[in-house]
């Protein structure tokens, strides 16, 4: 069951709609857009939202939010109860203007639960009208996180995320990355940082981290998710994991 199919439940006068579809680990949403903006939301499971521009991943307590007419693919890791938003951005203009990932905190994550039992009919100023305004306005308070990983437009850097990304303890150095595209290394710095906003180092230590979510989401022990994603020890992994996330990778699902 695809959400692209959903656009006729959103009455065009609204804040929002919301709706409610479980997905088997593995399921894959394909490429496809929506004339709304939305924001995904997995109440259970990982979401992996990829774009050209780049991946979010999205662990529950997250959502991402995209931009009306962003073409986009879903991949589910672990069984996922995904609850998604959509936002009549010409009735409130002043949410956010960029794809991003978004805190869920407790209210907002009950706001989205109701809104999944709300109707089209609905009724100006009425119950229901008010708690989607309440929704809406509590997504425009909740702070942004750094779940994202943008995938360069270069070609030959491209090719070199991708193979990071399916072999992420892969630990070639920058100087090997510059010369497999036959150029100098301040060159390999100065290319990526405009092309990514960020260092190369900071990409892939942020691409380990979020592929190691994808993989913690399946079940995988921690010992072997910090192995397999470049950390000499599950205790490395662990003080990555939480200087960057706030909080220990076994804690992070519950």
């Amino acid at each position: 069951m695809d959400t692209s199919n959903y656009h006729h439940m959103i009455n065009a006068n609204a804040p929002a709609a919301a709706l409610a579809i479980d997905y088997p680990h593995g399921h894959v949403i394909e490429l496809h857009r929506h004339a709304y903006a939305q924001l995904l939301y997995a109440i259970e499971g990982v979401l992996v939202v990829e774009t050209a521009e780049g991946r979010w991943v999205v662990p529950p307590t997250r959502g991402v939010w995209l931009q009306p007419e962003v073409d986009h693919q879903v991949r589910m890791r672990g069984d996922v109860k995904m609850r998604t938003v959509f936002v009549n951005m010409q009735e409130l203009p002043n949410m956010p203007q960029e794809n991003c990932v978004l805190d869920i905190p407790p209210l907002l994550r009950e706001l989205i639960v109701a809104a999944v039992g709300i109707g089209p009919a609905l009724v100006a100023d009425g119950r229901d009208w008010h708690l989607l305004r309440l929704l809406v306005h509590e997504l425009r308070s909740v702070p942004v996180l750094p779940l994202y990983l943008p995938l360069p437009a270069d070609r030959g850097l491209r090719v070199i995320c991708e193979a990071l990304m399916a072999q992420p303890d892969d630990d070639a150095t920058v100087d090997m990355h510059a010369q497999q595209l036959g150029i100098a290394t301040r060159t390999f710095h100065r290319l990526f940082l405009r092309e990514t906003g960020m260092r190369f180092s900071h990409w892939r230590q942020q691409a380990r981290l979020l592929l190691a979510l994808e993989n913690l989401a399946r079940g995988d022990k921690i010992i072997d998710v910090a192995l397999d994603h470049g950390y000499t020890s599950q205790s490395a992994f662990a003080a990555m994991f939480k200087k960057h996330f706030g909080i220990a990778p076994s804690r992070f699902f519950r």
